[in-house]
This record gives structure tokens, sequence and C-alpha cells, in this order.
């Protein structure tokens, strides 16, 4: 993944619900020429920012195996812009999980007022795309890592969320150690 539209997540619960939190500012430059005059986040990313959140927690209710996708934006609506200097938090809770896929409700708060609301569906690729990586999984991890997905994440039970073997063992072979 190359471009981050979330900071850190602040909550995850396993195959529920995800909280992640976007700090808008002035060095980003699509926040200085999306509106010429007039800075904000662009709508677009916004709902980048929230497909992140909610496809990651869809991604992590099967241990990241699954090939998941953004298949469909719906029902979209924006209260406010996200001007510098505002503080986005993201909520993503699963409605529906399915073998092919997953709906997911969005919403975008500054402070307590509303942003905005969305409704995203995902889909899990099929065996069609067997052997196609969305990311390199030692990669993957590092991400998560660094978006503290770890550190607040638990599982239904209130356990922490563990490492999935499988990206252990790409990190252990992308740093040369062996695991065997």
């Amino acid at each position: 993944m190359r471009w981050f539209w979330i900071d850190r997540f602040v909550e995850f619960e396993s195959g529920h619900r995800a909280v992640a939190v976007k700090n808008v500012t002035l060095a980003e430059e699509h926040v200085l020429d999306y509106l010429q005059g007039y800075p904000i986040l662009p709508p677009s990313l916004i709902v980048e920012g929230l497909a992140q959140t909610g496809g990651l927690l869809v991604s992590q209710h099967g241990d990241f195996l699954e090939r998941v996708v953004l298949a469909k934006v719906s029902k979209v609506s924006f209260q406010q812009p996200a001007r510098p200097g505002d503080t986005l938090r993201y909520t993503a809770t699963i409605e529906d999980l399915q073998q092919d896929g997953a709906i997911v409700r969005g919403t975008s708060h500054i402070g307590e007022t509303l942003q905005a609301e969305l409704q995203l569906v995902f889909a899990h690729l099929d065996d069609r795309f067997q052997g196609v990586d969305q990311f390199y999984p030692a990669d993957f991890l590092q991400m998560i890592r660094t978006f503290g997905l770890l550190d607040v994440g638990r599982n239904a039970d209130g356990s922490p969320l563990t490492i999935p073997r499988h990206l252990l063992e790409a990190e252990a072979l992308a740093n040369g150690e062996d695991r065997s």
C-alpha cells in the first residue's frame, strides 16, 4: 500500500468494529491543491480512509489470508468538510460478513460532530486470483504495526490479537532469518 489515509488505530475488535484516526494537515499537498484557496481533505480520500479501516477489519477476521477488495461504495453522505487541524475519527462496523465478502458501515467524526457516513461492500477474491498478492506480507505486517493495530486489537473475547504465523514467517524470510 503506497498511500495511507489513516494514521493509527485507537480501537479494534476482531470481526466487529475498528476505530482509526486521521489528522488533516497543511503538509499534505492534496489538501492545498484540491480546492485552490480553500484547503480541505478531498472527500474521496475520506472514503478511502474509511475503506482502509473497514478493509483491514474484514481482512483481519480471516487472519489476512483472504484477498479483500473494495467492491462498492454506497449511501455516501458528507455533512461538512475536513480542514487542516481537524482530526477525523473513522469508525467501521461490520454489518454482515459472509464467505464471499462483507458489508461495512462507516462514519467519520470531527470531535463529536458527524462529518460523513457511508456503506462499503467488500469482496473476497476467489481462486481465479490465487497467487496474486495485494501486498508483500512482510511489508504488510510492518504497515499494520505502524498503524498500531496490534497494540489495540482485541478478539471478541477481549484477548489480544496475535500476529498470524504466515506474516511472521514472511517477515523472518525478508530479514534473512531461519524460522524452521
